[in-house]
């Protein structure tokens, strides 16, 4: 079964797309037909619609998301990936580390859906989409600050779920496992890169492409549910390759 999405006339707004998992992303909402509007603090290397703005800050991404409206009229799709992942143990790390880890992982998200989402409800139609990680539930030696914030996110969507549900604005959480990214590589070297090689796998950013393409269209007609890429790659990853 092939499956395939027609974004046409929409506009999916994307922080953090700049590069790994995001500029995937736009690059097939673009395919589709749609519009990419990527938020971040770098541009992207393949001309995808840019807006500069750190999303820790409410009032740059209150005025980026009201630039976005000015020029389409419309915003269908939220996919909220703007995160940082800085390493050291609970006892080493200082306040700002930990303070600026919350601004972007979990403070970013909340100001993106208050500044997206009330032009969803006003519509009575929209798609919101948060990133976890496994982390979120196992925790891992040096990375507290990353893995409380994927946490408190899950919680979060799950609320924003049910409090616009009524408005026919769905909010779903997505957990994508590892994936070879910038950010991934440059916070797992060495012995870090060997433990997720050998146990769940890595996956590519092109991996998580199609679960949120389905959690954006009309096709997922599911609110406050996570969905989640775990083990089970590695295992499919093992078969395929002992099959060819």
């Amino acid at each position: 079964m092939k499956a395939s999405f027609d974004a046409t006339g929409e506009v999916v707004v994307i922080t953090g797309g700049a590069r790994g998992i995001g500029a995937a992303l736009a690059q097939a909402v673009n395919a589709a037909g749609g519009t990419a509007v990527v938020f971040d603090v770098t541009p992207p290397a393949d001309g995808v619609e840019y807006v500069e703005v750190d999303v820790a800050d409410r009032s740059a991404v209150q005025a980026a998301v009201a630039s976005v409206l000015e020029r389409h009229g419309r915003i269908d799709g939220l996919v909220a990936g703007a995160a940082v992942q800085p390493r050291s143990t609970v006892l080493e790390m200082d306040a700002a580390e930990w303070t600026r880890t919350l601004q972007v992982n979990l403070d970013g998200v909340v100001w993106a859906c208050q500044a997206v989402v009330p032009q969803m409800v006003e519509r009575q139609s929209g798609s919101v989409v948060v990133f976890t990680s496994g982390l979120a539930s196992t925790g891992y030696a040096g990375a507290s600050a990353y893995a409380a914030s994927k946490a408190a996110l899950v919680a979060f969507a799950k609320s924003l779920a049910v409090e616009v549900a009524g408005d026919r604005v769905r909010v779903n959480v997505v957990a994508p496992g590892v994936i070879d990214t910038d950010q991934f590589r440059t916070a797992n070297g060495g012995a870090d890169r060997e433990h997720w090689h050998d146990t769940i796998g890595i996956g590519d950013p092109d991996d998580v492409v199609g679960p949120l393409l389905f959690l954006l269209s009309d096709a997922a007609a599911m609110t406050g549910s996570v969905l989640a890429r775990e083990r089970a790659f590695a295992k499919l990853t093992s078969f395929m390759s002992s099959t060819e």
